[in-house]
């Protein structure tokens, strides 16, 4: 695991993004990706390693990128560990002013990248102050613990989900992703409910979560993003069988509607209910 940041250390910024983001009408989150960047004339790389099909997605964002002017614009193809382990390959990433991690397979992601020298590349940009993005997969896996697979439809199941390593840019959270799309507030309460040290956030399609070099949080896009706090639940999972519904009491759940904004040199208002989120989320490394 990558050690905290210390103290005067600069920090990037990590735009976390729940899928379907708008890429050809005003591209709002792309927009602002490029913005975080340092504007279109700065150097981006786009990480395919999630997808399968990486010629497909990347043409994609070529096209999306292109339309904002983005010159210095590159993909990044990784299909094997040993791709993720070229020396040359992890300097360019390491000195991008933005990546933008792809969506696909976050369990490939990883298992493609975690623990090579591309996944230290990634943790040298966010030090150095770079902007890091991720859609769907590459947004569940920018969190330490990643939600890895499984599905709970009606109601949250005992061992209904598996987590696993993620790239770990963010600490005591699972991040969901085309949450309210895919109603996804059961599996989420799932993982909170065998994992309560551990809080979910659930990014809605089109909708990003931004997390600020100076300390705050912004929601962008067209959703919202959701919040369960399971610190002060009771509950009876230990005791109960797999796949039974766990008794859930004193749950909290936060709604965070797009322009929400919290934290940061300019806030003076974070409600005391969101304070411990705003420490544990903006705590990137």
């Amino acid at each position: 695991m990558n050690a905290p940041a210390q103290a005067g250390t600069r920090r990037g910024s990590l735009l976390i993004i729940g899928g379907g983001e708008d890429r050809e009408d005003d591209m709002q989150i792309l927009e602002r990706f490029i913005a975080l960047c340092g504007g279109p004339d700065k150097r981006i790389v786009v990480l395919t390693a999630a997808t399968r099909v990486p010629e497909r997605v990347w043409s994609i964002y070529d096209a999306a990128f292109g339309a904002m002017n983005v010159d210095k614009r590159k993909p990044v193809h990784v299909a094997s560990r040993l791709d993720a382990d070229d020396a040359a390959t992890a300097a360019d990433v390491a000195q991008a002013d933005g990546i933008f991690m792809t969506g696909g397979d976050q369990k490939r992601l990883l298992a493609l990248i975690g623990g090579t020298k591309l996944d230290e590349a990634l943790h040298a940009a966010l030090a150095r102050g770079a902007c890091i993005a991720g859609t769907s997969a590459g947004a569940s896996a920018m969190s330490a613990h990643m939600l890895a697979d499984g599905k709970a439809d009606l109601h949250p199941e005992k061992g209904a989900v598996s987590l696993g390593a993620g790239i770990g840019f963010v600490q005591r959270v699972v991040i969901d992703q085309h949450f309210s799309q895919r109603q996804r507030l059961a599996r989420l309460l799932t993982v909170v409910a065998q994992n309560p040290y551990l809080l979910g956030v659930g990014i809605d399609e089109d909708t990003a979560l931004l997390i600020e070099a100076g300390g705050g949080i912004e929601i962008l896009g067209a959703g919202a993003v959701t919040v369960i706090d399971g610190r002060h639940m009771v509950s009876n999972v230990a005791d109960i069988r797999n796949r039974k519904v766990p008794e859930m009491v004193d749950v909290r759940l936060h709604l965070l509607p797009s322009g929400s904004r919290y934290g940061g040199p300019c806030d003076t208002a974070t409600p005391d209910a969101l304070s411990d989120f705003l420490k544990i989320i903006t705590n990137i490394a």
